[in-house]
């Protein structure tokens, strides 16, 4: 594996491949803790030799996507973790580097602040260009971060390619949910479709999955209305977490 052109574990090259990257863990910090974090800071523009006014640049820059400025002062280990994960990111970002690792970077923080460092990711990005390698199992972060995904199973990848493609390539489902308010023949509907549906209820609530691909929607909502009363209905994509489990359930793939 090369980063940027460089062998991480080559002795003589190693270093060279620490000054292009930047990681952040989820459970780990690389601030120092008893130290506020504007110190921190400091001390990581002199290890990585930062210019004065590039450092200034692109802190100002963090501190405001990242709204440092309430806690800048404060020492790291008395930040939430919701701030030290925004500290983090700030740190691992100072030095510009060309590839940036995050390791379960939303893992335990409450929804407002998981959206600000989703938001603060997605600018940086835009920013300055950064190569982003995220691992993760958290499917919402893959679905709003990434264009390519490679999934992986006890070493060996499962899948390497677009986001936008997996579902072409494992089968893309629709989900209608319905409510019948009168009697809804469900043997019938099995019987027309056959194996291109799968159908279950909850007393006069139904779920019917197909593919995409051989049935249409309107072919399926068609027979739902002629077949019932509907009060309420809902239809839905599958999602990338039902994808993703298809594809361990299917390693043939």
């Amino acid at each position: 594996i090369y980063i940027d052109g460089y062998l991480p574990y080559h002795p003589k090259q190693r270093k060279h491949v620490l000054g292009r990257i930047g990681v952040v863990f989820g459970q780990r910090t690389q601030l120092w803790w008893d130290l506020p974090l504007i110190e921190s800071m400091t001390i990581l523009k002199e290890i990585y030799e930062v210019p004065k006014e590039e450092y200034e640049e692109r802190f100002n820059y963090l501190k405001e996507v990242l709204d440092l400025e309430p806690f800048l002062n404060q020492p790291v280990r008395t930040l939430s973790l919701g701030q030290r994960m925004r500290a983090d990111l700030a740190a691992s970002l100072i030095h510009n580097p060309k590839i940036l690792f995050l390791d379960e970077p939303t893992i335990g923080l409450d929804v407002l602040v998981k959206d600000r460092i989703i938001h603060a990711i997605k600018e940086i990005h835009s920013k300055y260009n950064t190569t982003i390698i995220l691992t993760t199992h958290n499917m919402d972060d893959i679905t709003d971060l990434c264009k390519r995904v490679i999934i992986l199973d006890e070493g060996s990848i499962l899948y390497d390619g677009p986001l936008a493609q997996i579902k072409k390539r494992f089968g893309d489902h629709r989900h209608v949910k319905f409510t019948a308010q009168g009697e809804f023949d469900l043997n019938r509907f099995k019987n027309e479709f056959g194996d291109l549906i799968d159908i279950n209820n909850d007393g006069n609530l139904y779920n019917v999955s197909f593919e995409i691909s051989k049935l249409s929607v309107n072919q399926v909502l068609n027979a739902i209305l002629e077949s019932t009363t509907v009060t309420d209905i809902q239809i839905s994509e599958n999602s990338l977490e039902s994808i993703v489990k298809r594809i361990y359930e299917n390693k043939k793939y």
